[in-house]
């Protein structure tokens, strides 16, 4: 097997941890503005086919292949966006009655399985060893369409890619497969980031469990304003 795709996704972590203590506030803006795009891009391509299938009988044959990536793209980048932001909701009703020590352990042990939940996806051949018959994760998976290097159904390169770089007229499956490891490997550092900042009680819990008290509370009195 091989692991070069193991190496650049430690390099991307380790130069994401370096940027965002250099620069915290632009690295949020720029997550959240990626998440944006991807969903504003939905929302235009699915307007614009409404446009021209009732107003010109015409469209895009690529589109709902193009909206269910962007879609899942969404999806895997929101899970870490979503721990490191604490907007996951959950149940926490055991949380708040047990004593704090047991709160802090049970909140612990969920981002640890978190964190192994995320490993176990991104690259399950470690389990080999304790006598797990597994096939893979994510990055094998890639790294095998990335041999292959077929394409997707529909998306198609630009004409004056194929003709400028010789390349085949379907994009690359291992392009737009590309989010599953580097999603995962998200997923696992900001788990860890999550597991430390509950050990030093930075943050109570890995869930948001009073979202929707809290936005009661943020807006009780907005009507006497």
């Amino acid at each position: 097997m091989d692991y070069w795709p193991h190496l650049y996704l430690l390099v991307f972590i380790v130069i994401l941890w370096i940027l965002e203590k250099l620069f915290p506030v632009a690295m949020a803006k720029a997550e959240e503005n990626l998440l944006v795009i991807i969903i504003s891009s939905i929302m235009l391509v699915s307007f614009g086919q409404v446009i021209a299938r009732y107003g010109f009988n015409s469209g895009w044959s690529a589109a709902l292949e193009f909206n269910t990536l962007a879609f899942s793209w969404l999806i895997l980048l929101g899970m870490s966006y979503g721990i490191k932001t604490g907007i996951h909701l959950g149940v926490d009703i055991v949380l708040n009655a047990v004593p704090h020590k047991v709160c802090k352990a049970l909140s612990l042990f969920g981002a640890f399985a978190t964190l192994m939940y995320g490993l176990i996806l991104l690259d399950s051949t470690w389990l080999a060893m304790l006598g797990v018959d597994v096939r893979g994760g994510a990055i094998e998976y890639w790294a095998k369409m990335y041999k292959i290097g077929i394409g997707v159904e529909e998306l198609r390169y630009p004409e004056f890619m194929q003709e400028a770089f010789g390349i085949q007229p379907r994009v690359h499956r291992w392009l737009v497969l590309v989010i599953l490891p580097i999603s995962l490997a998200l997923l696992v550092y900001r788990s860890l980031q999550a597991f430390i900042d509950i050990w030093r009680d930075k943050r109570p819990m890995l869930i948001s469990g009073h979202e929707a008290k809290d936005l009661v509370e943020d807006n009780l009195n907005v009507l006497k304003d």
